[in-house]
């Protein structure tokens, strides 16, 4: 998926290399991917996202995770989590659509034609006022449910389908839809199934699985299991457009220097002012999260200036060769 996306992007310049730093992202071994991993892992009901980190950290035994979106303890589910370095790129799956699982009982029996209904109107965008043991302010805002459907319905119990918008609460919902139907409902079950572009389908990690592969690592050097439950950090950026830069630009980067034009190899097509992009070195390796400031066509006309402004450094300063100056002290 990350390597059709890099190679379809628009040549700008060329610079052909085979050096002898970095390392093709999907060829990293596991103690690279120990820094710069992605777990999809499937969180089990009870725990608190922070304490499932703290399992996650003590299995791995490593210092640094991260998860991207908090699920209640009750909650069970798609839990992406991000291995050392890579906690700064999970930001981009927090804004990206959610599906959830529900299950919730009716206060009294609904007919189905007001069901029906009911459900209708919850479908597209709503109001919200957050749960009063939310952690976030407790004021009005919109949300969009962009599909609602009934699974099964048996009496009272309503079991559902929901995708929408990050930040919506599910719980509240139901909540909602009771009051509108008169006698109330309460939501007993939630299950995640998705977070933007991973789904509970494409096969998700277990505390336990984990805990075994990484034993089986440890102390039979085997790292077959480990290696296929840690995806390298690129998979999370997959929806986004794309940069790739000349090598001699990537430690800059990483030191916090803006990307200007004479660094850039590849763009995406169609890239728009005021997109979000994943910067890459000419291995796939993720360097940062930048923010566009020029339009496809400005790039690919421009010969200096600043293309991108960088909002997230993902790759360690020094993982590439220094190829930079700094500035030298004026002198009085």
């Amino acid at each position: 998926m990350i390597l059709k996306q890099l190679q379809n992007l628009i040549v700008i310049d060329q610079d052909i290399t085979d050096n002898a730093y970095g390392t093709y992202y999907n060829k990293r071994t596991l103690e690279q991917l120990l820094n710069y991993g992605l777990i999809i892992l499937d969180k089990p009901p009870g725990p608190t996202s922070h304490e499932t980190v703290a399992w996650t950290k003590r299995i791995l035994k490593i210092p640094k995770i991260g998860h991207s979106g908090t699920l209640d303890p009750q909650v069970s589910g798609v839990l992406p989590l991000g291995l050392g370095e890579a906690t700064k790129a999970l930001g981009v799956l927090l804004y990206g659509p959610k599906e959830y699982h529900a299950l919730g009982r009716f206060h009294s029996l609904p007919s189905k034609e007001k069901l029906d209904d009911v459900l209708d109107m919850f479908r597209g965008e709503i109001f919200q006022k957050p749960p009063q043991r939310s952690s976030v302010l407790r004021q009005t805002r919109t949300r969009t449910i962009y599909e609602l459907e009934v699974l099964e319905q048996k009496e009272r119990l309503l079991l559902t389908r929901i995708l929408c918008e990050a930040g919506t609460y599910i719980r509240k919902l139901y909540y909602d839809i009771g009051e509108i139907l008169g006698p109330g409902a309460t939501m007993i079950e939630l299950r995640r199934t998705r977070v933007d572009q991973f789904y509970e389908s494409d096969g998700l990690v277990t505390l336990h699985e984990l805990a075994n592969a990484f034993a089986l690592w440890e102390e039979k050097k085997d790292d077959t299991k480990l290696m296929k439950m840690i995806k390298p950090i690129e998979y999370a950026l997959s929806e986004l457009k794309s940069v790739i830069i000349r090598d001699s630009a990537v430690d800059a980067l990483c030191h916090g220097a803006q990307l200007a034009i004479p660094g850039i190899l590849q763009i995406s097509p169609n890239l728009n002012k005021g997109d979000i992009v994943g910067i890459y070195t000419q291995k796939g390796e993720a360097i940062a999260l930048a923010e566009s400031l020029m339009s496809e066509v400005e790039i690919r006309d421009a010969t200096k200036g600043y293309a991108f402004e960088t909002k997230r450094i993902i790759m360690a300063p020094n993982t590439y060769p220094k190829k930079w100056r700094s500035k030298s002290p004026q002198k009085d």
